[in-house]
């Protein structure tokens, strides 16, 4: 990410957090995401979105946990275990329950696809600028009230699509 700020192509801290870091990380996931669990056919149902895009995202929280606490100390362990790893899974939840939508859902596909890389990464992007402006932290607990709140909805809606899918599939 240095490389966008070093060439001067995002010249703002919240250019850089919106625009860089929570695009990276989300695309990350999302390629992950895409190129073998989506593509295995074991993600037969709705429901197999949100299960993959969350396990996904918690594989890569511990992955950059390890990284932040190899850098910085065992000290920002308790941190990083709250805020950043559930924020991730719930990102991971949003992020597969679209890409779920898009495989399950008839018709014009590219706008869950879009959807299912564009909402967490804008999310993420509002995370990491949240926690990075100590002035703003007072935010983070209606964000992250927020994102959980979203999360559950979409896990129960989820649910009901994988409903209708499995009931679709056996009434014939």
């Amino acid at each position: 990410m240095n490389i966008f700020e070093t060439e001067n192509f995002i010249r703002t801290d919240i250019g850089t957090v919106l625009f860089s870091y929570g695009i990276f990380e989300e695309f990350s996931k999302w390629f992950v995401l895409y190129f073998i669990a989506y593509r295995s056919a074991e993600f037969d149902e709705p429901f197999d979105g949100v299960v993959y895009g969350t396990s996904v995202s918690l594989g890569f929280a511990t992955a950059e946990n390890i990284i932040y606490l190899m850098s910085n100390g065992v000290e920002i362990a308790f941190n990083r275990a709250l805020l950043p790893v559930s924020s991730h899974a719930l990102f991971g939840v949003i992020m597969g329950f679209y890409m779920s939508k898009e495989k399950f859902t008839p018709g014009t596909k590219i706008f869950w696809m879009v959807l299912s890389l564009l909402i967490p990464s804008v999310l993420h992007g509002i995370f990491n600028y949240l926690m990075l402006n100590e002035e703003l932290w007072v935010f983070i607990i209606p964000l992250m009230i927020f994102l959980w709140s979203l999360g559950m909805k979409t896990v129960q809606t989820a649910e009901s699509l994988s409903k209708n899918h499995f009931n679709k599939q056996h009434s014939i």
